[in-house]
């Protein structure tokens, strides 16, 4: 198998939906590159690996066009080297200046609003000269090692010998379509058992390349290194992601495109295969020191892997976990929200969990667009940047935004982390609304206090489900019974999926031209019928027992009636409008 030959380069790999025809297609890196306004969008096994592969575009995107300007030509302020095409020498970044900064606005503007919507050749000399890091198989393996070098990392017990070793991941397990170990069979496989391991090289590069980014913590093979440490999780499974989605992967990929923030640049760029040696980029990241640039970060392994390809088309995959970064303040990274860790009192990345699944990005929005202008929130990077492009006139002021979110969630189990469930999200906003200047009428700020509302009535439908579930287990004193919180936690979340497209739909329709009284009194009219539907169609699959109820300990009679009774004497109070029906 040594003979063989795949490149991501020139060779067909990332599948893509065609935009006029709605087809899906498999492309090479410089064809995505040359037709990125063709393409609809990625179109992957998993929405979690089209981020993965969003992310990789991006870190060649970020490398090329943070040294060379939308004319193929260098930046006036750095000098790069002819052969290499790197940096070798920048400008002091106390020396930067806002004609730097505006260098890389325009490198971004005239990318973004050409009329032929693609990148320029630049991007595709880079790639042809890296093009033997980007080869499958060969002397730089991509995002692998080589026998000699795994050997070299791993314990003299871990070794490879004679194509056997231990420390062996199946293709089953960097599938995370069925994600299967040796101990832990995979029951809803999209695969029969015999065909688990069987892929193709094209689908190998994608699962690759997923994997580096969510890998679980099942590895019982690490690197050798002075001090001890745990095998972490992939960088991008430890965020509850953010991006922003366009019309056309061309779109998606210049929104994301960050240059710059708040008046840093990020150069140079690392990217995984510009470092001079596997060892090199292994003993930086025994230094656990969080990258510094976007490429880097963006191309950040959590493994050393071996492949080896000798035994057939199912090929022997040896792994090796190597010390992770810190996450706290690793504000270098843009597509993730934060919260602030209690111990610490620094900020970390918020993690999605299985507690968490129901949980819309709209009712969170408090956490994507710094609300309050307070010190207590940290706005993702790429909220930030959109902001900047709107600020500097460079995208209409009254641009649709899609702020979308693919997240891959792990079992919680800490000897795992095994992928549990993946979750999208979206939604769409104005820019103008959600970068609104302060004022009393701020935008953001009622758009939170009215999800805040929200989250208020949701929480009175809460006490009317959990009122059922006590009548129909004939226990009305016990508030906490497990069997009333399931009925009412069930209930809750079905009411809440009912809530998601029509706010999404009343997020996307505001302006900031609006009457924001008028519009939020709309919302609440829109949410007052909601809460009653729901409740009617509670109240029409009664049960005798729910008509007949129970007598409480002050003999009040507590049925489906009187507690539909007390949610809309509720909806009354909270909402503040006029009782209908």
């Amino acid at each position: 198998m040594s003979d063989r030959k795949f490149n991501l380069v020139t060779d067909p790999w990332i599948k893509v939906i065609e935009k006029g025809t709605n087809q899906e297609k498999a492309v090479s890196l410089i064809k995505l590159f040359q037709n990125a306004h063709d393409y609809r969008d990625l179109a992957g096994e998993m929405r979690s690996q089209d981020l993965a592969i969003l992310r990789f575009l991006l870190a060649i995107l970020t490398t090329v066009y943070s040294r060379f300007n939308a004319n193929n030509e260098p930046y006036d302020w750095l000098t790069i080297d002819e052969n290499t095409m790197q940096v070798s020498q920048s400008v002091d970044e106390d020396d930067y200046d806002q004609e730097d900064e505006n260098d890389l606005l325009d490198t971004w503007k005239t990318l973004y609003q050409n009329g032929n919507g693609h990148f320029t050749g630049i991007v595709t000399k880079y790639l042809k000269r890296y093009e033997d890091h980007f080869c499958l198989f060969g002397e730089h393996p991509f995002y692998q090692v080589t026998e000699s070098e795994y050997n070299q990392f791993v314990p003299t017990k871990k070794q490879i010998k004679a194509g056997k070793g231990p420390g062996t991941v199946a293709v089953k397990q960097i599938n995370r379509q069925i994600s299967e170990s040796a101990h832990t069979p995979a029951v809803f496989s999209p695969k029969a058992d015999e065909f688990k391991n069987d892929i193709k090289l094209d689908e190998f590069v994608r699962w690759l390349i997923t994997y580096q980014n969510f890998t679980g913590v099942t590895d019982k093979t690490k690197i050798k290194t002075t001090e001890k440490f745990s095998v972490s999780r992939g960088w991008l499974y430890q965020l509850n992601s953010v991006y922003a989605a366009g019309n056309t992967i061309f779109q998606t990929l210049m929104l994301n495109l960050v240059l710059m923030r708040k008046g840093k640049m990020y150069y140079p760029q690392k990217p995984v295969w510009e470092y001079e040696s596997v060892e090199d980029y292994v003993n930086k990241r025994k230094e656990q020191q969080i990258p510094d640039n976007i490429a880097e970060i963006y191309t950040s392994w959590s493994r050393i892997l071996h492949i080896d390809w000798h035994q057939g088309e199912r090929p022997t995959i040896f792994s090796a976990g190597i010390p992770m970064f810190d996450s706290q303040d690793a504000f270098i990274e843009p597509m993730t929200i934060w919260r602030i860790d209690k111990k610490s009192n620094r900020y970390k990345p918020a993690v999605k969990s299985l507690q968490s699944l129901g949980t819309a990005m709209w009712r969170n929005f408090g956490q994507y667009v710094n609300v309050n202008g307070t010190d207590d929130m940290h706005e993702p990077g790429i909220v930030e940047w959109l902001n900047l492009l709107k600020n500097k006139g460079i995208i209409p002021y009254n641009s649709h935004l899609t702020l979308a979110s693919a997240t891959l969630v792990s079992d919680g189990n800490a000897t795992s982390q095994a992928p549990a469930a993946e979750v999208y999200d979206d939604m769409h906003i104005n820019a103008n609304v959600l970068f609104d200047k302060r004022n009393p009428n701020y935008w953001p700020k009622r758009i939170e206090d009215t999800i805040e509302l929200t989250q208020i009535i949701g929480k009175d439908f809460r006490q009317f489900a959990m009122k059922i579930g006590q009548i129909r287990i004939g226990k009305i004193r016990q508030i906490h019974n497990s069997d009333a919180v399931h009925f009412a936690n069930q209930l809750s979340s079905k009411f809440y999926e009912s809530l998601n497209e029509p706010f999404k739909a009343w997020l996307a329709h505001l302006t900031n031209h609006d009457d924001r009284e008028r519009e939020i009194e709309l919302w609440k009219e829109t949410l007052r019928k909601l809460v009653l539907d729901a409740a009617s169609q509670v109240i029409q699959a009664s049960s005798p027992r729910d008509i007949r109820g129970l007598v409480d300990d002050k003999g009040i009679v507590n049925n489906i009636f009187t507690a539909n009774n007390h949610l809309r004497y509720k909806l009354q109070v909270d909402l503040k409008i006029e009782r209908k029906g």
